[in-house]
């Protein structure tokens, strides 16, 4: 695409990039390059592309045809109807993930229903940490839909606490963001729940290569052991489990379209009751969970 034919008007670039990428997308890329609404590019396609807008556009679609993921080409995705920010260095939302969160919610109804299940602890509200906060969604949400609760959220990556910081943030919600591997900035803390979606790809699994996830962080997407089944994350989220829940407590993972058995094993080698899992809106069983007894 020629980015002088872009210095014309907006219909005439929207038709351009057209050519190469989807028209949806182009639709987006275009709003947000030259600032137009939807309603302006509709009602006024003459409207004129300066320069600036017209190599910003250019650029944009020419990333969008290499593959690179629109939400990245925006700064924004969409999760369980709010907009977060994305960067490079977080997974972009997926509706998959909203079952972890349903789940979740799920739990601490339960447990503002009949609290004399849950073990006496310090302060009268229940804590909740979510490993692996990546953009922050999950704990975002629950903090949104469960207000009072004590939210903490961990990950690994700087990169990724500033963008869920961000986020949090933009939503309005109180989250303590610890900086560290799974459960290491923890120390003895005890949770009443722990959530997590963690890395669960086989490194190497062919579909890392395609769908636009190749641009999205690795460490986020895979456990990065040569040969492994994708659970090494997981295993350490059980194992690591116990020492963190208070008794009554449950521990909900996010794991892949073919590792629930897996992760039920897991949980019931580990100690937990009420094993189960729970499907997404594909009906592909997508979280696995269970609960600590109390003592």
């Amino acid at each position: 695409m020629n980015v002088a034919e872009l210095n014309g008007s907006l219909g005439e670039a929207w038709r351009l990039a057209c050519q190469r990428i989807e028209r949806q997308d182009a639709k987006l890329l275009l709003q947000h390059a030259s600032g137009a609404t939807h309603a302006e590019l509709i009602a006024h396609p003459e409207r004129a592309l300066s320069a600036k807008q017209g190599d910003r556009f250019a650029k944009l679609v020419s990333r969008r045809a290499s593959g690179e993921p629109l939400a990245y080409l925006l700064g924004s995705a969409y999760f369980c109807g709010l907009e977060f920010v994305v960067s490079p260095s977080v997974l972009i939302p997926r509706p998959d993930t909203e079952i972890l969160v349903e789940q979740a919610v799920k739990r601490v109804q339960a447990w503002h229903q009949a609290p004399t299940q849950v073990a006496a602890r310090s302060g009268d509200r229940l804590r909740i940490v979510d490993l692996g906060t990546g953009s922050g969604i999950v704990a975002i949400m629950l903090a949104r839909r469960c207000p009072s609760v004590e939210l903490t959220a961990v990950d690994v990556s700087v990169a990724a606490l500033d963008v869920a910081r961000a986020n949090a943030d933009r939503h309005g919600v109180q989250i303590r963001f610890l900086e560290g591997d799974w459960y290491v900035p923890l120390g003895d803390e005890r949770f009443d729940l722990i959530v997590s979606n963690p890395p669960y790809v086989a490194a190497g699994d062919a579909h890392l290569q395609g769908n636009g996830l190749p641009f999205e962080p690795f460490d986020a997407l895979s456990d990065g052991v040569a040969g492994s089944d994708g659970m090494a994350c997981i295993r350490t989220l059980v194992e690591g489990a116990w020492a963190h829940l208070l008794p009554g407590g449950w521990l909900l993972i996010e794991h892949g379209y073919d590792q629930a058995v897996q992760t039920r094993t897991l949980l019931l080698q580990a100690g937990f009751d009420t094993v189960s899992s729970w499907r997404d809106g594909a009906a592909i069983e997508r979280v696995s969970g269970g609960c600590r007894s109390p003592d």
